[in-house]
């Protein structure tokens, strides 16, 4: 056994060692996107004359018609539409919130409703306040201490990890599911500290759920931006009876057709081996979702666009896809994954960028060991490059439902201690995207798609998707 593993991984170095050739045809990527790249004038477009793009939007819809005209464009050998049927949430107009510590005291402070939350009544919602930690919490306060009240999450992403990603994990289920878990004990609304690790006025929105909660059970969820957190909490050790009162008029419609966009380059020796680059194309309506995700749309659209200009063709088909509804609901990503089981296509590989366009550090792979040694073997290609980080971990939400036991899934990892401070949030513009960082992530991408179709997997397998 210890031989066989042995000459597996002796085979795997060897068959996929990088060479001269290798080095100059990422060096043509990496000049041509810097020299002469077009990511960032197709993000310019995307941000600042269609906008914001949330799934069921005209926005969306104009983005969709869009992509798919520029992709024509190309000259790809295949562009198309994929139907998937996607939620339609509208914020209505702007939310207003303030925070009363006496009769006629109040103090205005900054909220936005949470995608997917319900209405507050029309003259808004006034109530005392409780604060929290976290969901576990409610338990221990039970309803005789949440009963009629705005409950108020306030735990804050841990600035001490590294890993921005790590501490956004670690308090984003009070978003997500803190208006479910304290409706169960009577609260009346839910005010949930946004999820930004700086500390400005600016309340950053992301999708909540109700799970299967009846809709008459359903409370209004909003969050509130990191100041005016502080403010609030500091507010509630002085006064602890003040009153909170907010106002938000969203509603939710029925679901509506929209399209993931999709555009290949044909393989020209391994056609039926398909390499899936992508980004999604919806985002939050706040701001115009240049770094989540306008930035990886328009990096995966120059991967196909640099193998173009720089006269490579691909062995193995290389398929961008642009998914819509990462943001609420996912409905994209799984749709293009049904679609490709029902086809029985078989995907080797597939790479996302949904983490910002700054600068690029290196991927993260969803995949084997035997996987993982061919990519390490590639890792002294990247480092002219600065690109460094080579880890095993996530890929991306929109590939991961391509996985099976054979492929490998990867995510693009720029440096992410800036990425939070835009995220779901109005300032998240074209104007917070630079432009050599942009370029630089698209030449990144485009350079280990092309390895993976020159080498292809280290472990070959004949079978086709499968989940």
């Amino acid at each position: 056994m210890i031989r066989i593993l042995f000459f597996l991984f002796f085979s795997v170095a060897l068959c996929a060692q990088p060479n001269l050739d290798d080095e100059k045809q990422l060096k043509s990527f990496f000049d041509t996107s810097l020299l002469a790249g077009n990511a960032y004038q197709w993000l310019d477009y995307l941000t600042n004359r269609i906008g914001s793009r949330l799934s069921g939007s005209l926005g969306a819809e104009r983005a969709v018609a869009w992509t798919k005209a520029e992709l024509d464009s190309l000259g790809l050998d295949r562009v198309y539409l994929q139907p998937v049927k996607v939620p339609k949430w509208v914020r209505g107009s702007k939310e207003f919130a303030l925070i009363e510590t006496a009769p006629g005291v109040t103090f205005n402070v900054p909220i936005t409703a949470l995608g997917g939350s319900v209405a507050t009544p029309s003259v808004g919602l006034k109530a005392p306040v409780v604060e929290v930690q976290g969901i576990e919490e409610l338990k221990a306060l039970g309803s005789e201490q949440i009963e009629g009240k705005i409950v108020f999450f306030n735990r804050p992403m841990q600035a001490d990890l590294i890993s921005t990603f790590q501490a956004y994990s670690g308090c984003v289920d009070q978003r997500y599911s803190g208006a479910k878990e304290a409706s169960a004990y009577g609260a009346v609304g839910v005010i949930v500290r946004s999820m930004n690790l700086r500390l400005d006025d600016l309340p950053h929105t992301g999708a909540m759920s109700y799970g299967d909660q009846a809709v008459s059970k359903r409370i209004p969820a909003a969050a509130i931006s990191t100041n005016a957190a502080e403010k609030l909490s500091s507010l509630l050790k002085l006064e602890p009876a003040l009153k909170f009162l907010f106002r938000q008029q969203c509603k939710t419609y029925p679901d509506v057709w929209s399209h993931n966009v999709i555009g290949e380059i044909t393989g020209s020796e391994f056609p039926n081996d398909i390499i899936v680059v992508g980004g999604h194309l919806d985002s939050w309506d706040l701001g115009d979702g240049a770094h989540d995700d306008g930035a990886g749309v328009v990096q995966s659209m120059e991967v196909l666009r640099l193998f173009k200009a720089t006269g490579y063709k691909p062995k193995r088909t290389i398929r961008v896809v642009l998914f819509m509804n990462e943001e609420n609901g996912l409905r994209g990503g799984n749709a293009y994954a049904d679609n490709a089981l029902l086809a029985g296509e078989r995907h080797i590989f597939a790479l996302e960028s949904d983490a910002g366009g700054f600068t690029p550090r290196g991927f993260s792979f969803d995949c084997s060991d035997e996987e993982f040694a061919q990519v390490v073997s590639w890792k002294p290609l990247f480092k002219p490059y600065l690109i460094h980080y080579f880890e095993k971990g996530g890929s991306g939400a929109d590939v991961r439902p391509l996985k099976n036991k054979y492929n490998v899934l990867a995510g693009l990892r720029p440096d992410s201690q800036r990425y939070f401070d835009h995220h779901h949030a109005e300032n998240d513009t074209f104007d917070a995207v630079n432009k050599r960082e942009l370029e630089l992530g698209a030449a990144t991408m485009t350079s280990l798609i092309y390895l993976y179709d020159k080498y292809g997997l280290a472990v070959p397998s004949d079978n086709s998707f499968a989940r």
